[in-house]
């Protein structure tokens, strides 16, 4: 890989939020096989409440682009988020106890509300560039920890379904076709807008380590409103 590639100067950047990532309680514990069903409820709850938003900043990105080949990329990626977010309720939804009254009570918690928020803001007033690298984050850990964990489960591990899906070689061609679109961008760009990749690509990561820790703490807003 060429040292003047996007991605190999932005993994590097978030190594050490990587690391924090796979050391993380949820993903020991989903590793192991003993992580508690409320608390995969939970992310699985959040995880769809995301996509619906992420499917969304998809579609900027594909309107957003200038390029032919992109435009399709992104746009296949918007709807395959959509695919996902459905998958949810037909499999691990029924798999794992989620009614769908629990769906359709579920309410973004803090971390998940400011990554879509954060997203959908980059979408909009950020520079393209920008958005290619804020999207990546997403498709790139998941694809890492998930082959991280895949290579360390324990045996016969309840999650197993989840494991193989995000260690799988379909997850994992789109996600080198992203990092691909990533580099194309940055080699394309000022010095300006690919510091501006940089700082979006990192921020998405950090949010990552909290989407993550969110799920295993159940996070809740810490004021509510009496409605």
């Amino acid at each position: 890989m060429n040292e003047t590639n996007f991605s190999q100067q932005a993994w590097k950047a978030i190594t050490p939020i990587y690391a924090r990532i796979i050391e993380l309680p949820f993903i020991q514990e989903l590793m192991a096989g003993t992580l508690a069903i409320d608390r995969f409820q939970f992310d699985m709850r959040q995880d769809a409440y995301y996509l619906q938003d992420f499917s969304r900043v998809l579609a900027v990105a594909a309107a957003r682009s200038s390029d032919a080949d992109m435009i399709v990329k992104f746009a296949e990626d918007a709807q395959r988020a959509i695919v996902v977010e459905r998958a949810l309720h037909g499999s691990y939804f029924t798999q794992f106890g989620i009614t769908p009254a629990e769906v359709a009570r579920t309410e973004a918690s803090p971390t998940c509300f400011s990554y879509t928020h954060f997203l959908l803001a980059t979408a909009y007033h950020a520079p393209y560039e920008a958005l290619v690298a804020a999207v990546l984050p997403c498709f790139w850990i998941y694809w890492e920890v998930g082959k991280h964990i895949y290579a360390h489960a324990a045996p016969n591990n309840p999650y197993r379904a989840w494991i193989d899906t995000y260690a799988g070689d379909d997850f994992g061609e789109t996600v080198q076709a992203t990092i691909a679109a990533a580099d194309a961008v940055g080699v394309q760009t000022s010095p300006s807008k690919r510091n501006a990749m940089l700082q979006a690509f990192v921020r998405a990561a950090q949010l990552e380590w909290m989407f993550w820790d969110s799920a295993y703490c159940r996070e809740t807003w810490p004021v509510k409103p009496e409605l």
